[in-house]
């Protein structure tokens, strides 16, 4: 029975991946067409054509449990642990301004027009508000990666997206338990929605969140230092994935707090400190190409039975609060979007720029997060088909009309995707770093006596011959394109200012230099990180285009400490 039962189930993930491999020839085919849109667009199909011939072709039932518990743990940590967290940091701000204030801002503005759009009561309205409003990073994610966005915008839209989840799940989470209260008590809703009631709301957010957040860096540092002292990519590999799912069930069903921000804040850490200190370069490729891998699995099913799963004869049965609600969601993200960003633009020294504004504004999708939750509601719920109704009808225009229109809005607001000669570098230099880690490994086998000395020679002679192609190739790719140069000069700059800055911090902390000495080194890092940040390198063929405070002082003394010029006489 249990054998035929599994056999069953392998059918029908087989049936899932033909789909998918279905799609993919079509998207390979037609060009520059988002994979996981066409494969949403084919789940429709398969759910028009279930309703038509009353057959399910769809074996799959997608519930609230499947998406949070079983396909958005690698997702997110996916997505975070491919974060790069300087340029994660340096956007802070306004992530927290969108992903906080701004969904409560949101929700609380589209709860009170529902109200009187619906003719709900304002605890339902609210609810689906609360429901529809969080921004999905399963979509945003996969879109922004096809599309190549640039990487401040990515980061922007991802960051919000990643984080915001954890407070959305918290505020639906309190509103359900108050609906549910006039439900069953029959105490109208506004009764309900005291000041102590939002105060301990607005508590529990704060404790869930902050909560969260300590569970994902307790595990990922658990992880780390076993990491740190362990080289065997497999066994790692088998780490990251119980890290990946053990932080979400560790914060969600343990202590209570939000397993999303926990498995965000774990894969920032892992994806980050982890990759530089702990992982060999063997090891990092093998943990990010698991990732990939299972993000792109995971991704194949999630939008194809979203899609199969969506309840056509509903959509039509309520298009009318359907049609409302798609303009108003957009509407209600607008009022957070545009003020808070103006704000945040206030605080930080890099602004947001207005053309980057209405992307966040469109590229606010709406997917697997709100449908997870809709999925959770009660079978007993009042209203519920019609919220089930709604949450999806609205998914499915923000994941296919917004999605299928962000490259044409990209194009239009003239922000640059990524060019054809980024993606050769990308190839170029991807392949460059697996040859370098094929000869570390080709030497770690030679010093262990694992492979003989002329097999080493035969191994080493061809990727080094490789590796010199692949420079001479970079070399001239870079010549010919001198704003791939400048922007990849930036990314490594800012790279080692972030290296000087915590190489100067430990020195600090370990009395090597006097504080007051460090601070003044410490202010000069930050001047050359800001320059950096506003697209101005403090370097330029070969020449530092910034006189340190270290030199001056030197002067002072008599120490001559003129910088020496490339190909100067010694």
């Amino acid at each position: 029975m249990l054998a035929q039962t599994v056999a069953a189930t392998e059918i029908d993930l087989l049936v899932v991946f033909m789909i998918a491999a279905g799609v993919g020839i079509f998207v390979a085919k037609v060009g520059r067409f988002p994979y996981t849109i066409a494969l949403l667009i084919a789940g429709f199909g398969i759910s028009v054509i279930q309703t038509v011939i009353g057959v399910d072709l769809f074996p799959f039932e997608l519930s609230h449990d499947l998406i949070l518990l079983v396909l958005l743990p690698p997702l997110l940590f996916e997505g975070a642990a491919t974060t790069e967290i300087d340029s994660f940091r340096a956007n802070l701000v306004p992530i927290l301004a969108m992903a906080v204030p701004g969904l409560v801002i949101s929700v609380l503005a589209l709860g009170f027009v529902g109200q009187f759009a619906f003719g709900f009561s304002i605890l339902l309205s609210l609810l689906f508000a609360a429901m529809i409003l969080p921004t999905d990073p399963v979509s945003v994610l996969a879109l922004f990666k096809e599309l190549g966005a640039p990487e401040r915008l990515a980061t922007l839209v991802e960051g919000e997206s990643l984080l915001n989840d954890g407070v959305g799940v918290v505020v639906f989470t309190a509103l359900l338990a108050l609906a549910e209260e006039s439900q069953q008590s029959g105490t109208p809703a506004a009764e309900l929605l005291t000041p102590s009631r939002i105060g301990s709301t607005a508590i529990d957010i704060g404790i869930s969140s902050v909560g969260g957040m300590v569970v994902g860096l307790v595990a990922g540092y658990a992880v780390y230092r076993v990491m740190a002292n362990l080289d065997e990519h497999m066994t790692e590999i088998v780490l990251t994935l119980i890290l990946t799912y053990g932080s979400f069930l560790l914060a969600e069903h343990y202590f209570h707090v939000s397993g999303v921000i926990a498995t965000v804040v774990a894969g920032l850490f892992i994806g980050n400190r982890g990759a530089e200190y702990a992982m060999s370069p063997q090891t990092k490729l093998s943990v990010f190409n698991t990732l990939e891998t299972a993000a792109f699995i995971v991704n194949t099913f999630i939008f194809v039975a979203i899609g199969a799963t969506t309840p056509v004869q509903s959509l039509v049965t309520y298009a009318g609060p359907i049609l409302i609600a798609i303009p108003l969601v957009l509407l209600a993200r607008a009022i957070a979007v545009y003020p808070l960003t103006a704000i945040a633009n206030r605080f930080v020294t890099r602004e947001v720029p207005r053309n980057y504004q209405h992307v966040m504004l469109w590229g606010g999708l709406h997917g697997s997060i709100p449908i997870a939750l809709v999925l959770g509601l009660p079978a007993e719920f009042a209203q519920r088909a019609q919220l089930n109704a709604m949450v999806f009808g609205v998914a499915a225009f923000s994941l296919v009309v917004q999605g299928l229109s962000m490259a044409q809005l990209l194009d239009r607001l003239d922000i640059v995707t990524q060019s054809d000669d980024k993606r050769l570098y990308e190839l170029l230099t991807g392949r460059e770093r697996a040859t370098g880690a094929a000869l570390e490994a080709a030497e770690e086998l030679r010093q262990h006596g694992d492979i003989p000395s002329n097999v080493y020679e035969d191994f080493t002679a061809e990727y080094e011959r490789e590796q010199e192609d692949l420079h001479e190739a970079i070399s001239r790719l870079m010549q010919d394109n001198p704003e791939l140069r400048r922007e990849e000069l930036l990314v490594g700059e800012r790279r080692l200012l972030q290296r000087e800055k915590g190489a100067i911090q430990d020195a600090m902390r370990d009395g090597v230099i006097a504080d007051d000495v460090g601070d003044r080194l410490l202010e000069e890092v930050d001047l050359k990180l800001d320059r950096v940040n506003d697209g101005e390198s403090t370097v330029d063929e070969g020449e530092e285009e910034y006189e340190e405070f270290w030199r001056t002082q030197a002067n002072e003394f008599g120490l001559d400490t003129e910088p020496r010029r490339e190909g100067a006489d010694d």
